[in-house]
Formats: C-alpha cells, sequence, structure tokens
C-alpha cells in the first residue's frame, strides 16, 4: 500500500499519524513540506481529494495568518492557496494520502480509517 504522509517531525498530530501509519507495517513517502513546499497545483490536488475549501486548511494560529490578515472573508479560495504556497507554514498538517483517499489526520490517529 503506498502512503504519502505531508509531515512536519516538530508537530506531535504529524508524528502520530507516522507511527499509526507504521504500526500498520507500512513505510510511507515523507514530505516534510516546511522544507519541500507542495507546488499550487499539488495543493489544489490535495485539497480536491480531502473534499476541503483552502481556509478549512489554515492554520489559525500562525503570525502569518495574522499578519496576512487571513481572517478577511475578502480572500479568495486561489488567494488563500497562494498564502499557503508560499508560506506553506500556513498549511494544516499533517495530510495523509492512502489508496482510499486522503485526510487531513487530526488528530494523528484518525489516519487509522484510511489503512488496511
Amino acid at each position: 500500500m503506498s502512503v504519502t504522509i505531508y509531515h512536519n517531525p516538530r508537530c506531535s498530530s504529524s508524528r502520530l499519524a507516522l507511527e499509526t501509519v507504521r504500526a500498520a507495517g507500512i513505510e510511507p513517502t515523507i514530505v516534510e513540506y516546511l522544507q519541500t513546499p507542495p507546488t499550487r497545483e499539488k495543493l489544489v490536488e490535495l485539497l480536491a481529494a480531502m473534499g476541503m475549501r483552502p481556509r478549512a486548511l489554515l492554520r489559525t494560529n500562525e503570525k502569518a495568518y495574522e499578519t496576512l490578515k487571513l481572517a478577511d472573508p475578502k480572500w479568495t479560495d486561489g488567494e488563500i492557496v497562494g498564502f499557503m504556497v508560499e508560506n506553506p507554514i500556513l498549511i494544516n498538517r499533517p495530510i495523509v494520502v492512502t489508496p482510499k483517499g486522503a485526510l487531513l489526520a487530526r488528530p494523528g490517529d484518525k489516519v487509522k480509517a484510511f489503512l488496511p
């Protein structure tokens, strides 16, 4: 089973998701998205796979969220995606992709439902 995790090793939810995948006997492809941010196209693809609007994937407790005034409803989905591509710290994590689908695995053990 192919599994990819968009991971931040400093995040406890992300570490739990990774541990849960490995406990199922799967060694996932790990994308440390702060070092290797997704392209705009990849982020749009992930959002579609999760059935999420961009605003739902924003980390609202980051300084960049406040600085960019992203709580303002004036921002379009496309603009929010652009902000996340430019400032990957704004992307909530972990995002886990399996053959069963993609999800924002918060809490981290939520990924169990997407594993065999």
